[in-house]
């Protein structure tokens, strides 16, 4: 009985075991979810507004648009979905990444 008592924990880690799948390998997104900020570069150097980020969001085939103003912190999670944009404190594009 006693041994019984002792395994209990591994018993019931043991049953979080996954069955040999790979949990840490995220699903493959919808390919109309995915962003694609190649070709964008033109962009940077260009006035913030909502019709660039309109274009920028269009152009992606992101779903989701996210301004980065100067010196603000930002999660690091990275989303198929999303496009990032960053700018100054002129208001000037100075970066545009998925995720």
């Amino acid at each position: 009985m006693r041994k019984l008592i002792q395994m209990g924990p591994l018993l019931a880690l043991s049953a979080c075991a996954t069955g040999g799948t790979d949990a840490a390998a995220p699903p493959s997104p919808p390919s109309e979810m995915t962003c694609d900020a190649s070709g964008l570069e033109e962009h940077v150097g260009h006035k913030v507004s909502a019709s660039a980020g309109a274009t920028l969001l269009e152009r992606s085939g992101a779903r989701v648009l996210r301004w980065v103003p100067p010196r603000t912190a930002v999660t690091k999670d990275y989303r198929f979905d999303r496009l990032t944009v960053s700018y100054d404190d002129d208001m000037i594009v100075t970066q545009i990444s998925c995720g």
